[in-house]
C-alpha cells in the first residue's frame, strides 16, 4: 500500500461515534488508503467551529447541524453537507427518579410508550401551575439537534409548550447525568451511554427513547464543509467506503463485546463497559426494575441504509421553522434537500439505482 492520506475527524464521546472508531481501529480506513486521526471534543459547538475553521476535515455531527451552518443560523456558519448517516436511534429521554415517581403515580407507562409518558408529564407540569420558579428544566445537547427536536415534539404532542411550560437548557452530553444528580436538571434528552449512566447511578429513569418517538430516524451524520468535499472528492469517497464497511461490522452482534471494549477505552468514551453494552446489545435498562429488549435501539448499517434522505433533512428544517429558529424560504428548503442528498454516498459505493425515498412516521402521526 502506498502513502496513506491523513484525514482528521472530530467526535463527541457517544456510542454513535462507533463507525468512526471502528473504521480506524479495525483497519477499514487504512485499507482504503486513509490514515484516520480521531480527536475527542467536549461539545457540539466545538465540533461545529473546528470543522468550520478547518481543524477537522470531517466530523461525527448532529444531523441538523449541517443545515443550521449552511443556512447561517449559527456562529462560524459555512456551507456543509451530510453525505452519510452514522447511526439511527440511540437517544433517550431521562428524568430524575423523583419526577419519575410522580409520573408513575400519574399513570405513566413503564416501558417507554411516548404517548403515555408525555401525558403523565403534562399532568405533572399542570400541577406546578404558572409559577416560573417551579418550571421543570430539561437539558439538550445543542439547539440544532435531533435531541432538541425530539424532546420538543414529544412535549408538544402532550400539549406541553416547550417554550413556556418548561425550561430547556444546553449542556454537553457527558455532563447530563451529573447535572441531573446535582438537581440542576429535572430531565434531559441525550445519546447513549449518558442515559444509562443516570439509571446505573440510581439518579435517573429513562421514560422514552428515539426509536419509540421517531423509528429509524437519523441521529448523527458525517459532517463536512462543501469546500472540503469539493476539493477532496476521492478522499471523501474512500472514507465513506471505509465507514460503510465499519458500520456493517458494528451492526454484527458477534462484535458487540469487541466494540464495547473499544468505545469504553480511554481514548474514546473513557467509561465502564457496563454503560456501553446495553444500547449496543439492545437490552436496555429503563430503571431499577424495568428493561426492554430493543435490538434496534441504536442501529448501524452500511449500504443503502447509510445514505442520507432529503425527506429527513426537510423534517429537521420544518422543526427549525416551527420553533422559530429559521424563517421558511423555498431557497432554504432547496439547500436542505441538497445537504441531505444521497448522491455523493451512492457514487462512492457505486450504488447505481436511486434508493426508494424514505417516509417519516412519528409516534402520533401517519407516514409523511
Amino acid at each position: 500500500m502506498g502513502q496513506l492520506t491523513p484525514v482528521f475527524a472530530g467526535f463527541i464521546p457517544l456510542l454513535d461515534s462507533a463507525v468512526l472508531v471502528a473504521a480506524r481501529e479495525i483497519g477499514f480506513a487504512e485499507e482504503e488508503g486513509i490514515a484516520l486521526k480521531l480527536v475527542r471534543e467536549s461539545s457540539w459547538a466545538n465540533i461545529r467551529d473546528r470543522v468550520a475553521v478547518g481543524h477537522f476535515d470531517v466530523a461525527h455531527m448532529l444531523a441538523p447541524m449541517p443545515i443550521a451552518a449552511s443556512l447561517n443560523l449559527t456562529s462560524l456558519a459555512v456551507p456543509m453537507l451530510a453525505p452519510m448517516i452514522l447511526g439511527l436511534g440511540g437517544n433517550a429521554i431521562t428524568v430524575s427518579t423523583a419526577l419519575w415517581r410522580e409520573m408513575a403515580d400519574l399513570g405513566s407507562d413503564r416501558n417507554g410508550d411516548p404517548a403515555s409518558t408525555g401525558t403523565a408529564l403534562a399532568k405533572a407540569v399542570a400541577r406546578r401551575g404558572d409559577d416560573t420558579q417551579s418550571l421543570l428544566r430539561f437539558g439538550v445537547v445543542h439547539p440544532f439537534s435531533g435531541h432538541a427536536y425530539e424532546l420538543r415534539y414529544w412535549l408538544a404532542a402532550a400539549d406541553i409548550d416547550p417554550d413556556k411550560d418548561v425550561e430547556i437548557t444546553v449542556l454537553p452530553p457527558q455532563l447530563m447525568a451529573d447535572a441531573l444528580a446535582a438537581g440542576q436538571l429535572d430531565g434531559y434528552c441525550v445519546g447513549e451511554p449518558w442515559n444509562t449512566a443516570a439509571v446505573a447511578a440510581g439518579t435517573g429513569r429513562i421514560v422514552t427513547y428515539k426509536q419509540a418517538i421517531w423509528p429509524d430516524s437519523p441521529e448523527k451524520v458525517l459532517g463536512v464543509t462543501r469546500k472540503w468535499a469539493h476539493s477532496s472528492p476521492e478522499t471523501l469517497a474512500a472514507l465513506m467506503r471505509a465507514m460503510s464497511r465499519a458500520a456493517d461490522w458494528c451492526s454484527d452482534p458477534a462484535n458487540v463485546d469487541h466494540l464495547t471494549g473499544l468505545l469504553a477505552g480511554p481514548d474514546y468514551l473513557a467509561c465502564s463497559p457496563d454503560l456501553c453494552r446495553p444500547a449496543l446489545s439492545g437490552d436496555v435498562r429503563l430503571g431499577a426494575t424495568t428493561s426492554v429488549a430493543r435490538p434496534d435501539f441504536l442501529k448501524f448499517s452500511g449500504g443503502l441504509a447509510a445514505a442520507p434522505s432529503p425527506v429527513h433533512g426537510k423534517w429537521f428544517y420544518d422543526q427549525m421553522v416551527r420553533w422559530g429558529q429559521a424563517n421558511y424560504s423555498a431557497s432554504g428548503e432547496a439547500d436542505v434537500l441538497e445537504i441531505f442528498s444521497p448522491a455523493l454516498y451512492r457514487d462512492a459505493l457505486q450504488i447505481g439505482a436511486a434508493p426508494v425515498e424514505k417516509s417519516i412516521r412519528l409516534f402520533d402521526s401517519a407516514p409523511a
